[in-house]
């Protein structure tokens, strides 16, 4: 089969070329198409998936090109993974909502619409060509904001777009072997829109345990999410939130954190991967070794606000030296996991269950059937398909539609050149406390990210 990622020049392709090394079924991925329209880091990318190949005689063979159609044409699955205005825009998301006060993070809040604005077109415009050049590819959308993307594509491909993340599914492993039970036997029932989620059951062998686990102090500490709200928050709620709901309950706090720190998420990720790559040109060796290292000390400072103990955006000490220092392994879940397991069900007919980005139809009848929610889903040869799911309260239900909103709304304003669109978004998001702030907010980005002045039309 052959796999075309768009995005090819990002940190996460590795791990997918990992994933697929390790898998041994049939039929399998042979042929990976590597897309970017960055060349040197398509080589990069290209030298640390030889390194890794090393050893496999069966491994994938991989093919690199700034040529959209040569990656796409014939393409049994499409994964896309781009960043659109890449790190200086994200940063600029960040930055101009923390210079008005506001939460400024990537995907949520502000920051999410700005990184939609002017992704949206280029994802429509992909989803044009795989709908001429593969119109039987499935795409695996990991472009964030996942669920806006998603539901944009869907518009031109219908359900052969599915949105994948990987915090729900991790939250659903931790807690089943926090409660000492194999991961693949737990039930979940979750729900919300992509980074705003609840788990409120788990069940295994037909008995909610979440319960069990809530009334244990071991057992909850051992999770991260209880790192991120602490124990009494989550016992209040009864239930355990995705980890980006920290921006919504915590706000202040957070808004705070990042203030405080030296540098944001994205200014840490500009230096480290411009050291990368820079670094990675004059190896003739090695890169596989660097990029290891680099992804540890990427992944060690991960929502570093949110945690105590961990100086926002700094990357610990450990790794530090050449790029023949020891490093730790990457995970091999996470996104590529998730990826593989819903590429193989697919392409085997051998059902999956697994939480993913799927239009709603009558799931959650108080949102728009053609909406994009976070469901578990049953997966086979036919796609997936959404499990039915305990009601969201009327916390839940709220915030879910307030945010969906304010997403479809910014899919309007990318799609028709639509600033009034735009502000409506930016005013009515639950993390913007002010009309005003909201016009400041449009115009600051308008301003420093050219690719969001020309989804709106130019100045």
């Amino acid at each position: 089969m052959k796999l075309c990622i768009l995005g090819g020049g990002g940190f996460r392709v590795p791990y997918v070329y990992r994933a697929l090394l390790g898998d041994g079924g049939e039929p399998r991925v042979d042929d990976v198409w590597l897309y970017d329209t960055d060349s040197e880091r398509l080589e990069a990318v290209q030298r640390i998936l030889a390194e890794l190949a090393e050893g496999h005689p069966d491994a994938p063979r991989v093919s690199a090109t700034t040529v959209l159609d040569d990656a796409l044409e014939g393409a049994d699955f499409v994964f896309c993974a781009v960043r659109v205005g890449g790190l200086a825009g994200r940063t600029q998301d960040e930055r101009v909502a923390l210079e008005l006060g506001v939460l400024g993070q990537e995907t949520t809040g502000p920051g999410g619409l700005a990184y939609g604005l002017r992704t949206l077109p280029v994802m429509r415009r992909f989803a044009e060509r795989v709908r001429a050049v593969a119109p039987g590819a499935f795409v695996i959308n990991f472009t964030n904001p996942a669920g806006m993307i998603t539901e944009a594509m869907q518009s031109v491909l219908g359900d052969r777009v599915v949105g994948i993340c990987d915090t729900p599914s991790g939250l659903g492993r931790r807690v089943a072997r926090a409660l000492g039970a194999d991961p693949a036997a737990a039930r979940l029932d979750y729900i919300g829109l992509n980074h705003l989620g609840w788990l409120r059951r788990l069940e295994l062998d037909g008995r909610d345990r979440l319960p069990e686990l809530l009334a244990d102090d071991e057992k909850l500490g051992s999770l991260e999410e209880t790192e991120v709200f602490g124990p009494e928050w989550i016992r209040t709620m009864g239930l355990l939130p995705n980890e980006y709901l920290y921006y919504y309950y915590f706000n202040r706090d957070a808004v705070r954190a990042i203030l405080d720190a030296p540098r944001t998420r994205g200014e840490f990720l500009v230096e480290q991967q411009t050291a990368f790559f820079r670094q990675a040109r004059g190896l003739s060796c090695g890169a596989e070794r660097l990029w290891r290292r680099t992804i540890a000390e990427r992944s060690a400072s991960y929502m570093a606000e949110a945690k105590d103990g961990v100086e926002h955006g700094e990357a610990p000490a450990a790794g530090a030296g050449s790029p023949t220092d020891e490093a730790p392994e990457p995970e091999i879940d996470g996104y590529a996991g998730v990826a593989l397991a819903l590429m193989n069900a697919i392409a085997r007919d051998e059902p999956a269950s697994m939480v993913l980005n799927v239009r709603n139809g009558p799931i959650v009848p108080s949102l728009p059937a053609d909406a994009v929610i976070e469901v578990p889903c049953t997966v086979d040869a036919k796609g997936p398909r959404p499990q039915p799911v305990t009601a969201p309260d009327l916390s839940q239900l709220g915030l879910m539609q307030q945010v969906k909103a304010c997403e479809r709304l910014t899919v309007r304003a990318a799609f028709e050149q639509d600033p009034d669109a735009a502000l409506q978004a930016f005013a009515l998001h639950p993390l913007v406390d002010s009309v005003s702030v909201a016009r400041r907010l449009l115009d600051g980005y308008r301003t420093r990210i050219p690719e969001v002045a020309e989804a709106l039309g130019g100045r």
